[in-house]
């Protein structure tokens, strides 16, 4: 576990990290930000200017700062993967909602030590919402102010609200079949949301998000 003084600068500069992202990608949403496709012919796998862009910024702060640390990134690959501290990012969470004009991209940065899990974020700057969360706690930072984040009590699968991304692209048969019979139970269902979903099961909003499939970022 690391010492609370250590943690809270790890947290600050996670802080210093979004900023500094959403200083390249907020200019770059609903305008025009150069798309480009790295997926096949039958799948889609949109990467533009703002996703290249702020993971090269958060690079170069992590560089400056902490050269020791290593770096996992969806855009630039792995540097150092075995170092203590390890960073994985994903600048754009949802780059297929970002062409689209829809504010649920996210940009996702997580800390890990020793390959353990000890810091993370979820930044939706164009909403002006940061969550974070470590052993110490959970909290929102949104316009100016601090909440404590708190998941909502939720013992039913009937009263449950759930999400996941896209069922028809992202499941094999045997999960769509799964999903479809979660989904069937469950109160309500959203589609499309990419990590803000997460967000929200953090805020206490929705109560569960299913996925297939992730990378570590």
């Amino acid at each position: 576990m690391l010492a609370p003084d250590r943690l809270a600068a790890l947290d600050s500069f996670l802080i210093e990290l979004n900023r500094a992202a959403a200083e390249v990608i907020a200019p770059l949403f609903r305008a025009d930000h150069g798309l480009e496709d790295k997926g096949t012919a039958t799948w889609f796998d949109p990467v533009t200017a703002a996703d290249k862009g702020a993971e090269a910024a958060i690079r170069q702060l992590i560089t400056e700062h902490y050269p020791e640390h290593g770096v996992i990134g969806e855009e630039y690959g792995e540097d150092r993967p075995d170092a203590e501290f390890v960073w994985v990012l994903d600048p754009v969470d949802g780059t297929r909602a970002f062409i689209a004009g829809l504010p649920v991209w996210t940009t996702l940065i997580a800390l890990r030590h020793n390959g353990r899990p000890v810091l993370g974020s979820i930044g939706q700057p164009y909403i002006g919402e940061l969550y974070i969360g470590h052993a110490g706690g959970s909290r929102l930072i949104a316009r100016g102010t601090e909440k404590v984040l708190q998941v909502r009590t939720c013992p039913k699968l009937t009263d449950a609200i759930i999400a996941t991304t896209d069922p028809e692209g992202c499941f094999n048969g045997a999960e769509l079949g799964a999903w479809t019979q979660v989904r069937a139970a469950a109160k309500l269902a959203r589609l499309g949301c990419d990590a803000y979903a997460y967000a929200m099961v953090a805020a206490g909003t929705m109560d569960m998000v299913i996925e297939a499939g992730l990378k570590s970022w």
